[in-house]
Parts: C-alpha cells; structure tokens; sequence
C-alpha cells in the first residue's frame, strides 16, 4: 500500500465506527424531531417549548451547571496542585481521588439518597447530637433548596475526579524550569501559579470544561435518585417524553435543543481560552 494512503486506511476503522454509531443515530434522531409523519415540521419543537415544564427544566439545567461547574474547576485545580507537589504517596492520593469515576450516575445519586433520606446519616447524626427532636424528609417539595444541594453535592463528588485527571496530566507537562525561573525572581507560590500554571494549562483546562458542560446537560441519573419530579431537568424530559408519553418526535426534539445548548456554551468555551497560534510549553 502506498504511503500516500496509509492514514486514512489507519483512521477507516474509527470513522466506520464514528457514522455506524454516531452519525447515523444522529441522522435518525433529526428526522424524528422535523417530522411528524406529513414532511417536514417544526411542531415537535413548539409543543415542547410552549409546555410549561420546558422552561423549567431549562431554568434547572442551566442553574445546576452554573454551581456545579465552578466549584469543581475550582477543586480539581487545587487537587491536581496538590498531587503534582506531593514527593510520597502521589499515586495513592490520585487513585483515591478518582474512586467516583467508577461508579456509575445512578449508584452516585443512590449513595447520596442513604445520606439525605429521612432514615439516613445526616437525619441519624443531627438526632444523635440534639439538632433535631426526630428525622424529618430532606428531599421533599417543601425543601427545594435542600433538594438542590444534595444533588449538586452528589454531582460534585461524583464528577470533579473527570476534570482532575485531565490537569494533573496538562499540570504534569509543564517543565519544571519555569517554576524554577520564577522562583529566582521572587514570585510566591501564588504568583507561579497565576503566571505559570494557569497560562500553560490553558489548552487541558478548555478540554476539562468543554468535557464537564457537556456532561452538566446531559444530567439525569443523579437528578431523577435525588429529586425526581421535584427537580425537572432536559434529560429528564427527554426520558418522560420518550418512555412516558411515548412521544420520540418531542423526545427527539430536546434532545437536539440539548445539542444546541452543549455546542453553543462550547464555542464560548473554546473562544475564551483559545490558545495562541504559535503557542507551545
């Protein structure tokens, strides 16, 4: 075989894959969303808009990706510090770390559900120690914002471990001279890693947030253990309207919603942390 060809014979069985499984369902589900069996239609995206629950779920999703997302930015970038500064012990603490990620949604979300549930730790811990006469129901429609929490904790626990991964390995590629070189010009640890680090980890902390938002709209494992019906989300939607009412034109039209949603916060994403041309560590 000529060389001139050898790429794209080494890249045919990942396309194949890419159409036979990707592009493919994705080809399926728009014409589910335009049609209604009469051609070509918008109907399906104007009767789940106009639905109230629409903006509902929408207002959640947004709300919970605006919490979560920060604070684990914000937790992964001290965690991977810590364990790219650690001499013993690294591998240990960074196995730990990323138990969550094998653990799947809904074993998270459950896992929460034994902490907040009126039988639960939390309920057992603040009777124990005289907070409260007896347990009361954390996750109910009277406690909205209690509902909130336990699900965004759940989703921090469970999902900060992703983007933790993704900057010790962008922290690690960093050459050390650089930190060496400011040291010798007296810049404090918190200058180096203004200076250094968060400069230079600019291409792994776009990966980390493009991956993590695109996750934060696809939510609902966790959402539907913890809150059920009271905390309404687009995948939960997409799941009432597909299982539920078996509706896949609707179904399949927030779903592409959610698509547009993912690539749009993405391009901002990607536009605010671009990297240089030219730029290289």
């Amino acid at each position: 075989m000529s060389a001139r060809f050898l790429p794209y014979f080494l890249i045919l069985p990942v396309t194949l894959f890419l159409c036979l499984f990707f592009l493919y369902p994705f080809v399926l589900v728009a014409q589910q969303a335009f049609s209604t069996g009469a051609g070509f239609t918008l109907e399906n995206f104007r009767d789940v808009t106009s639905h109230w629950k629409f903006s509902i779920s929408l207002q959640n999703t947004l709300l919970l990706a605006a919490a979560v997302v920060p604070v684990q930015v914000a937790l992964a970038l001290l965690m991977a510090t810590m364990v790219n500064k650690m001499k013993r012990g690294r591998d240990l603490v960074l196995y730990i770390w990323t138990i969550p990620l094998g653990i799947s949604d809904l074993a998270a979300g459950i896992i929460w559900l034994a902490i907040f549930e009126q039988s639960g730790f939390l309920n057992s811990m603040m009777s124990g120690i005289g907070v409260i006469d007896k347990p009361f129901n954390l996750l109910s429609y009277q406690t909205p914002g209690l509902v909130f929490l336990a699900i965004a904790l759940a989703e921090i626990w469970r999902a900060t471990a992703i983007m933790l991964v993704i900057l010790v390995a962008g922290i690690g590629l960093i050459p050390k001279e650089y930190y060496e070189a400011a040291e010798v010009f007296g810049a404090s640890p918190w200058k180096r890693f203004l200076k250094v680090t968060l400069p230079l980890l600019r291409p792994s902390l776009q990966t980390a947030l493009v991956l993590r938002v695109i996750l934060a709209f696809e939510i609902f494992a966790v959402v539907s253990a913890l809150g059920g019906t009271l905390f309404p989300v687009l995948m939960g939607e997409v799941y009432t309207y597909q299982f539920d009412l078996l509706n896949s034109g609707a179904a399949a039209a927030i779903a592409l919603i959610i698509l547009v949603i993912s690539i749009g916060f993405t391009l901002m994403i990607l536009r605010a942390l671009r990297v240089p041309k030219g730029a290289s560590i």
